[in-house]
Order: structure tokens, then C-alpha cells, then sequence
């Protein structure tokens, strides 16, 4: 009788912000061992390899080649590339989001994960910390949804417009609740001081009347990351940063769910989920099909905001 797998073998690809966490979370994992890291900049990944004691790969094929499951956390203009060279080595995939960068790439993922058997998480970690409230537990669709997420100027994620960086988070959690398909979008978008859009503004119809209204920036001049949903009955009002809630709704949510391991560190989370998918058939968290729909809003607000 074969033995199941209780540990893999893992490896992180990008050994900048996200890379790290992801890589230390592999190493202090007892159903994982880290193998090893890959980056594009070489003193970077030995920086991160020597600090876990693990090895710094010179070529990405090397490194998925030696593992069993990998997550990709490097710029997000090359995920599809990387996702597609680990698929194609038999490796399961945790990808930051996005999936890929055109909706079209994140199919052609989709559908090689699924003639490999693989799985394919996306790293929508916000939706952990909707869990730990217990708001995927309310079958009531709000009526509507208001999201601000605002970001300081960084030198990250700058190969991707704002809508793609950061806004995703927002049309992730927005879609996950609609429980209908999108019915027409409006949108706008200005850039401030890169190359593709630094804010954006959007309001999603769906076909059952909910609507969702976001505005993101990466330009901000403080960090802001609230959302309001509106049901018949009351409000919810979320802060994401502070952890914290003001619910007039009557639905039973937890207002101590900062606390929750699953808010608390959705990263950590998110790797777990992602380990018990692959070890033990556990439903995917955040299944690539969710990553694609936000990726594919994401693209079509970008070409609607410059028509």
C-alpha cells in the first residue's frame, strides 16, 4: 500500500518582500521543506538562501525541477512565465496574484494545471481575513459594496497598473460576494508619476442590482484600506489595517477577529491552505478561477479607463 506524502518539497521564486515571508513560512512548516529560492537578482536569493540555510538556484528551470510545489512571488509581469515553467516541471503553484498578466495566459495556466493534475492557488489573502469574520458564512447578497484601497509611493509592483496591484484585493472580495455574473462597469483612471495608471475609480453592476463602487491609489498620502457593505438590514464597515469592524447588520460576526490566526497572519494562512490542498485533496482556498476573474475585471477596467 503506497504511504501518503505528509511533507514537500518547496521552493520560492522572488526573494523580495513577499518571497521572503513565503519562504520562511516553508521553512518553519513541518509539512514542508524548503528546498530552495530563485531570483532574478543572484546576491538577493543567496541573501535569502543563507539566511534559511538553504540553496540560491542559478536558472528558475533548476528550481522547479527540484520541487514539488512552488510559490511565485516575483514581479507580476513574469508569473505567467514562471507558473507555466513550474506546471510544465509537475509542480503544484501558490501565485501572488495576479494569475498572469492578460486573462487570455491565466487560461492557458488553467488549463495546463488541469492536464497535469495540479493545483493552482492565488495569493487573494484579504479573503482570509473575510473568513475569520464569518461574512462568507451570511447567504444574504449586500446591496451594495464601497471599497478604498490606498497605498503610499513605492518602487514595487510598478510593472503593473494600479488596478492590477492593488484594486485586485478589492475585485476579488467584490465578485466573491455578488453570487452574479458582472451585467456593465464604469471606470476611470489617471496616471500620476509611472507609466500605466496610479489611481483608478470603478463601479460594477451585476446582474441581481448589487453594485460595488472601488477606488484605489498607490500614490496616496496615507495608507487606507476600508470597505463598506451595505444589506438591507444595516452596514458593515471594515478596516483592514486596524483589523476592525463596526457592524449595524444583525448578522453574528466575530469583532475579535483580529485575533484570528487567519486574519492575524493570512499569509501564513494562505501557505497552509495551499499545503493542505496539496497533501490533503483540501478544497483550493483561493482557486485559480477566482485569480482569473479578478485578473480578467482588472484588464478590462485598464482598457475601459483609456477608451
Amino acid at each position: 500500500m503506497a504511504t501518503k506524502t505528509t511533507s514537500l518539497k518547496t521552493g520560492v521564486f522572488g526573494a523580495g518582500v513577499f518571497g521572503g515571508h513565503h519562504a520562511r513560512k516553508y521553512a518553519a512548516s513541518d509539512r514542508a521543506e524548503l528546498v530552495g529560492v530563485y531570483d532574478i537578482h543572484a546576491g538577493r536569493a543567496e541573501a535569502l538562501a543563507a539566511d534559511l540555510g538553504v540553496k540560491a538556484f542559478d536558472s528558475p528551470l533548476a528550481l522547479a525541477e527540484a520541487c514539488e510545489a512552488v510559490t511565485i512571488a516575483n514581479p507580476a509581469i513574469a508569473h505567467y512565465d514562471t507558473a507555466r515553467l513550474a506546471l510544465e516541471a509537475g509542480c503544484h503553484i501558490l501565485c501572488e496574484k495576479p494569475l498572469a498578466d492578460t486573462a487570455i495566459r491565466g487560461r492557458e495556466l488553467i488549463a495546463l494545471a488541469e492536464a497535469g493534475r495540479r493545483v493552482i492557488q492565488v495569493g487573494h489573502q484579504e479573503r482570509f481575513v473575510f473568513r475569520a469574520m464569518g461574512l462568507f458564512d451570511i447567504a444574504e447578497v449586500p446591496l451594495r459594496v464601497t471599497a478604498r484601497r490606498m497605498g503610499v509611493p513605492s518602487t514595487r509592483n510598478l510593472d503593473v497598473s494600479v488596478t492590477v496591484d492593488l484594486m485586485i484585493h478589492d475585485l476579488d472580495l467584490a465578485i466573491a460576494l455578488a453570487q452574479a455574473p458582472l451585467d456593465r462597469m464604469e471606470a476611470e483612471a489617471r496616471l500620476v508619476s509611472n507609466t500605466s495608471a496610479d489611481v483608478a475609480h470603478t463601479v460594477l453592476t451585476f446582474a441581481n442590482g448589487y453594485v460595488a463602487d472601488l477606488t484605489s491609489s498607490r500614490v496616496a498620502e496615507a495608507l487606507d484600506r476600508t470597505m463598506r457593505i451595505e444589506y438591507r438590514s444595516g452596514a458593515l464597515e471594515i478596516d483592514f489595517v486596524k483589523k476592525t469592524f463596526k457592524n449595524t447588520t444583525g448578522f453574528l460576526l466575530d469583532p475579535d477577529f483580529g485575533d484570528n490566526p487567519q486574519a492575524k497572519d493570512s499569509l501564513g494562512a494562505n501557505v497552509n491552505a495551499f499545503l493542505a490542498s496539496v497533501l490533503d485533496g483540501a478544497p483550493v482556498a483561493v482557486p485559480a478561477e477566482a485569480g482569473l476573474a479578478a485578473l480578467q475585471v482588472a484588464r478590462d477596467i485598464d482598457r475601459l479607463a483609456v477608451a
